[in-house]
């Protein structure tokens, strides 16, 4: 069984994340990450869950989330976040890479596809961002599921009462990864 390593976007205290339509991005994470650490251990899965957004060293006595990634004996990690934008029409899913053609865009791929299915919501892909600490800092196949838009309306509800299930959704994408790399 893979080891998971959850980390639910942003901190409590030092960064809320995006916030609109009276949620904030910090708590849908955290949510979302904790059914999803409960899912998978439920079926055997062991996992590690960290919300934290300290990137740069212990400071604020909050640990450095790529660090205690790497430190883990993780197999893989799932970084868990809501998208927005300006333009409140902006809706749907993506998931992020470091780069493609490796595990970690066979991972998102298959997360992807589970949440699109799961919770009929649009699909914006699988893309590229190197410039994100939490992908590009860690050892293990690594991903950023942008769940919903929180700026839309129809998102947020998403986000609001269907945590479950894009918990359940991220759950059945790592089983099916699983499954590819066997």
């Amino acid at each position: 069984m893979l080891k998971i390593f959850i980390n639910p976007g942003h901190d409590m205290d030092l960064d809320p994340g995006a916030c609109a339509n009276g949620i904030r991005e910090v708590d849908i994470a955290l949510a979302i990450g904790e059914k999803l650490k409960r899912t998978m251990e439920v079926i055997g899965y062991p996992c590690q869950l960290l919300q934290s957004d300290n990137l740069n060293g212990e400071t604020k006595g909050k640990p450095n989330v790529c660090a205690t990634a790497n430190n883990s004996g993780a197999d893989i990690f799932v970084s868990i976040h809501c998208n927005s934008a300006a333009n409140i029409s902006a809706k749907g899913t993506e998931t992020l890479v470091y780069s493609t053609g490796g595990k970690a865009e066979l991972l998102a791929k298959c997360i992807q596809a589970q949440i699109v299915n799961s919770l009929n919501i649009v699909d914006r892909g699988i893309k590229e961002r190197p410039d994100l600490c939490v992908l590009r800092e860690t050892s293990m196949p690594a991903v950023l599921v942008e769940t919903a838009f929180i700026s839309n309306q129809e998102d947020a509800y998403k986000l609001m009462y269907r945590i479950e299930e894009f918990a359940n959704a991220i759950a059945r994408g790592i089983t099916d990864y699983e499954r590819e790399i066997i």
